[in-house]
């Protein structure tokens, strides 16, 4: 067995085992080689760029989408940073907050607020890594996103009532970004073993805490997008772009 699949098996074992240092959906300190680091700095650069232009763009035209856009980037700093134990596996996790924040201020603006979030994570509250922003901001901010906003969108096209589909993009970005981690870590540290039981191995791990955590997660995301939607009505109507959802 090599050094990297050993130190992978020693990492998983302390996910499983030790509930006050493990995060299912963010990468730790030096987990990933740095060939695999910069790789996912380079592939998260675009999104967030993206972030920037568009902030740019919705400043130019609204002053006033600024203080929303820091309200929504706080809430994904507090609700990804909510540990929540699972009894079945001894482990904590979190909720991400991608979901709703891609269905209020779209997905590239969440790449954004998400990686700045991740940041500061990393920085002060030792969540995640500064090698490690690159492939969490991908899994989190970019995955996860895309995916909360497209299932948003696709469930309204479909005829699924407002809070069904704030629901399906808040459960489906949360798994996605549990996968996006499993994923990204079975690439980096499989080495010369297979990299789908490295895969699976990490996805079993994680299940008992991101499969209860996704249907929690639905649930918080309809319910504050249906109370937006009651009380604020007009901070949605302009992140759609004139429509109401």
């Amino acid at each position: 067995m090599s050094r990297k699949t050993k130190f992978a098996l020693i990492y998983l074992t302390a996910l499983s085992l030790t509930p006050s240092y493990a995060e299912a959906m963010h990468i730790s300190e030096g987990i990933l080689p740095a060939g695999w680091a910069a790789f996912w700095f380079i592939t998260a650069a675009p999104f967030v760029w993206l972030g920037l232009r568009e902030l740019k763009t919705r400043t130019d035209e609204s002053p006033q989408f600024k203080p929303f856009l820091g309200l929504v980037g706080a809430a994904i700093f507090i609700i990804s940073c909510m540990p929540i134990p699972v009894p079945v596996a001894g482990a904590t996790s979190h909720p991400a907050g991608v979901g709703l924040a891609a269905i209020l201020i779209g997905p590239w603006l969440t790449a954004l607020v998400s990686s700045v979030a991740l940041a500061l994570q990393a920085l002060f509250l030792a969540h995640g890594g500064l090698t490690t922003l690159g492939a969490n901001t991908m899994s989190m901010g970019v995955m996860g996103a895309l995916t909360g906003y497209i299932t948003f969108k696709a469930g309204k096209k479909i005829g699924m009532s407002t809070y069904m589909a704030a629901f399906a993009a808040g459960l489906l970005s949360d798994w996605v970004t549990y996968a996006g981690t499993s994923l990204f870590m079975a690439l980096a540290l499989h080495a010369d073993g297979s990299f789908w039981k490295m895969f699976l191995s990490i996805m079993v791990a994680f299940a008992p805490t991101q499969v209860p955590l996704g249907l929690l997660e639905g649930f918080m995301t309809a319910g504050a997008y249906e109370f937006i939607r009651s009380r604020r009505p007009e901070l949605i109507y302009k992140t759609l772009g004139g429509k109401l959802a």
